[in-house]
């Protein structure tokens, strides 16, 4: 190998460590706000309605604008929307820290999630650019991109943790600020160009499936208070369907839609992105209310929580990296898949028999452990299988839409689970259903052509 191929080679390295950074953080901002919540609830004035909407402010914006995002990183080119991204990012960041106001902070989190929407479906797309024409590279490639993901979530409690302990609450926003600056700066050395294309971008088509899953996921958090058959909610749960099923209508018609319908007729491509549905619908309300449970019932702090949390970092972490890549050689995308499902739900329903008077040792570390393992068998193959389903031409759109299952499946999840539950323990195990629903739908669903 000359000494140029090495260097290409190294400095392609280089470049998925960048990615694997990016997608880190887009989803530890999903989480890093979680022990925080209590101190921004006191210092801004939040009620206790409205304070979900922190963590719902950021996730319905990656959510719903993330199929904007891959659509534009095919059209524009995906080093420029990923630089675009970390600057948008930033951006948010200093607002959501400097935040005042119930308001600004949670406009803040909006941009936060309108930066990540741009990040994580063009980091896919140069992922694949990268590493698409070697089968056993991209398995690699796709590991450490996936570990990424749930170490983010994981990270993200514990230095959301260290941050308000020792510093105070804007710092679990601040953090990007160096990490988005550093990112910007290695960009133009590290990514590939790759080439615009020409084509629309379908903003009303963006802007009618955002404003659906906002009202949607609005309608089930203050569905408790108001009442499930009050009128409020149901008005407000139609005029989501409504635009939803306008979205739906208005790609159907487009010249240059945001999303070509005919996609989902690839094979595997709808049953791999359900699995990353029903995955984040289970997983993130685990998150939620494991913190809780941690804080609340435990009465661990703010550092202790976090810290509690990490082994399950390094479960995840070693799965997916060193396991799950020689399982899926073995096995394929889909026995992988329903098994880790399984396995995530049996650890939910563990966690489910935690006792009021438990310990961590005992009711909270191997149950979250083996919960930890299915995350970690489930996530990577559902998620290679969902991207190289797709055409080439068409990868910035394949990522957006596996992104946008993840997240919305994770908003919605949340906002279910807690109008649907009371306690703890009804909370794990309603996620232990939706991670059995995930198992049963993919074994029905998933095609067996998947193996690297």
């Amino acid at each position: 190998m000359s000494t140029t191929e090495q260097r290409a080679g190294t400095r392609r390295w280089w470049a998925l460590g960048l990615i694997a950074a990016a997608q880190f953080m887009v989803i530890m901002d999903t989480s890093i706000i979680g022990v925080a919540l209590p101190r921004i609830q006191t210092d801004l004035g939040f009620s206790q309605e409205n304070l979900s909407w922190v963590f719902n402010a950021y996730v319905v914006a990656f959510g719903g604008l993330l199929l904007l995002g891959g659509r534009i990183s095919d059209l524009l080119g995906a080093r420029r929307v990923f630089a675009a991204g970390w600057a948008v990012l930033l951006a948010g960041s200093v607002v959501a820290g400097a935040a005042g106001h119930v308001w600004v902070e949670l406009t803040g989190r909006a941009v936060q999630g309108v930066g990540a929407a741009l990040i994580a479906p063009s980091a896919l797309t140069l992922l694949m650019m990268l590493f698409g024409g070697e089968p056993r590279e991209l398995t690699k490639a796709l590991s450490l991109y996936g570990a990424a993901a749930p170490a983010g979530g994981t990270a993200g409690v514990f230095l959301g943790g260290v941050l308000t302990e020792y510093l105070s609450w804007p710092w679990v926003f601040y953090i990007n600020v160096p990490i988005a600056l550093a990112a910007l700066a290695a960009t133009p050395a590290l990514m590939p160009a790759g080439r615009a294309r020409r084509g629309g971008t379908d903003l009303l088509g963006a802007a009618s499936v955002t404003a659906g899953l906002a009202v949607t996921v609005f309608a089930i958090v203050r569905a408790p208070e108001a009442g499930w058959g009050s009128v409020e909610t149901v008005l407000t749960l139609l005029a989501g369907a409504a635009l939803l099923t306008a979205f739906v209508g208005l790609q159907a018609r487009r010249r240059n839609p945001l999303v070509r319908l005919g996609i989902f007729r690839t094979p595997n491509l709808g049953a791999a992105n359900v699995a990353q549905f029903l995955l984040g619908a289970a997983w993130i309300p685990m998150w939620f209310f494991l913190n809780l449970y941690l804080q609340q019932v435990l009465g661990l702090g703010a550092f202790e929580s976090g810290s509690a949390l990490l082994p399950m970092t390094t479960v995840i972490m070693v799965v997916m990296i060193a396991v799950a890549p020689r399982l899926m050689a073995t096995f394929g995308a889909k026995r992988l898949v329903v098994a880790g499902l399984v396995v995530l739900a049996l650890g939910l329903v563990w966690l489910a028999t935690a006792r009021d008077a438990g310990t961590y040792w005992v009711d909270v570390l191997p149950a979250s452990l083996v919960a930890a393992l299915g995350m970690a068998l489930a996530f990577v193959p559902s998620l290679g299988t969902a991207i190289s389903s797709a055409r080439p031409e068409e990868g910035g759109l394949a990522s957006g839409i596996v992104n946008t299952s993840y997240q919305v499946g994770s908003a919605l999840g949340l906002a279910t689970v807690t109008a649907f539950t009371t306690g703890l323990s009804g909370a794990f195990l309603a996620a232990a259903g939706i991670a059995a629903a995930g198992a049963l739908i993919t074994s029905a669903a998933l095609g067996r052509e998947a193996r690297r």
